[in-house]
């Protein structure tokens, strides 16, 4: 007898396969479903195991002479037992009784290999009977993750770090817990994902020189509007406004009339030497803000050249870096601009637009994927109240399809 198991995506695969190995003889024996465990198993194929038999010829032949050997012998034991034991003239005829007693063997025998051929069945049957009710088990903390893992995907968080999360709360929940529970882990957990809010800090000694880079279109120049004016009307701080994008007159005039408003120095700079002389002049200012060329970050000589302006400080101020990129970006693209820019300098990410998008799956994406602190987010062209540090709270709302 050959007994063996075969796994496939489903029953009839797992079948053919048998055959396909051991003939068309094989007799199904079990039908088990292999089932996943775990928040993600809706994520996986299930798997059938099917286990099937195989007699092979000798041993039918075997067996069916042995059957037929003991019932003819107990057959003739039966009828020489009935012939001393029984008068004469009432004895039966020999051949009737033996015709009898084969006919009745026979007939348990065929009874019996009816029952047993028919046996693979019924424990089919029952199996499948079983794995539906296994299926419709599936617990509501079970039901919750696979909304939470969905809304996450809806808010556009990669696939990658939406399935780490749940991976990463299954293992902290325990069974026959209350959602409630698996909710307060997931929410606790995106929380310390993101950080806290690293904002423009003041310098410990001088001067702090903030930079800002950034792909064109992003609303970099407004956003260093929105920080200045933070800084000179609501902390009533020393500020000077600089910028070193000479290819836009347009960008270079909205940041004068910015400069205007809050009354506050403005400078155009084109050289490394009138960045120093700015430096110079603005020493006893708390900070100096500049504006950088919204290049493409395709332009590796345009990219060179703002590396070396922006090291150019080294060692003779304090200096922090932001990187702008717009909510609305698409995340392969942020990808792109994320790992361009982190070759011209360390930075904190700067997400903007945020009205202008309904999932913020994006500010996860990059955080995790650059390990960039986030600082600032704008909602809106209002200077400056369109602006505000970034609310991981806020956000892990957004994410899990809460409302603000």
């Amino acid at each position: 007898m050959i007994i063996k198991k075969f796994t496939a995506k489903t029953e009839n695969e797992a079948i053919s396969a048998a055959k396909k190995e051991l003939g068309e003889g094989v007799v199904v024996m079990n039908v088990k479903n292999v089932k996943k465990k775990g928040f993600l198993a809706f994520l996986k194929p299930h798997m059938v195991e099917v286990t099937v038999a195989l007699e092979e010829e000798s041993e039918k032949y075997t067996a069916a002479v042995s059957a037929i050997n003991s019932v003819i012998a107990s057959s003739q034991n039966r009828e020489a037992e009935l012939a001393k034991s029984a008068p004469t003239a009432a004895a039966e005829p020999p051949a009737k009784k033996e015709s009898s007693a084969i006919e009745e063997k026979l007939d348990s025998l065929q009874s019996l290999l009816e029952q047993q051929l028919q046996r693979p069945e019924e424990e089919k049957e029952e199996k499948e009977s079983k794995a539906e009710e296994e299926k419709k088990e599936e617990t509501e903390t079970d039901k919750f993750m696979r909304l939470l893992h969905c809304t996450m995907l809806d808010n556009e968080v990669d696939e990658k770090y939406a399935r780490e999360i749940i991976e990463e709360i299954e293992q902290l929940n325990k069974p026959n817990l209350p959602f409630d529970y698996a909710l307060a882990n997931i929410y606790q957990k995106m929380i310390l994902k993101f950080g806290k809010p690293n904002g423009i800090t003041p310098a410990a000694n001088g001067i702090k020189m903030v930079f800002f880079i950034g792909p064109t279109g992003v609303g970099k120049t407004t956003t260093i509007a929105k920080i200045a004016s933070k800084f000179r009307v609501d902390e009533k701080k020393k500020v000077a406004l600089l910028t070193a994008d000479t290819y836009r007159i347009a960008a270079a005039e909205q940041l004068r009339t910015y400069a205007n408003i809050l009354e506050v120095p403005f400078r155009v700079i084109y050289t490394v030497e009138e960045l120093e002389k700015a430096m110079e002049d603005f020493k006893d200012f708390d900070y100096i803000l500049v504006d950088t060329a919204g290049h493409s970050h395709q332009n590796s000589t345009q990219k060179d050249n703002m590396s070396n302006f922006i090291h150019s400080v080294d060692d003779k101020v304090e200096k922090e870096v932001y990187l702008v990129v717009s909510a609305t970006t698409k995340y392969r693209d942020l990808i792109s601009i994320a790992d361009s820019y982190k070759e011209m300098a360390d930075y904190k990410l700067i997400f903007t637009k945020l009205d202008e998008t309904t999932t913020l799956g994006n500010l996860l994406n990059l955080r995790l994927y650059t390990g960039a602190s986030l600082s600032y987010v704008t909602h809106g062209q209002n200077v400056p109240d369109d602006m505000e540090d970034f609310n991981p709270q806020k956000t892990v709302k957004r994410l899990l399809g809460g409302k603000n």
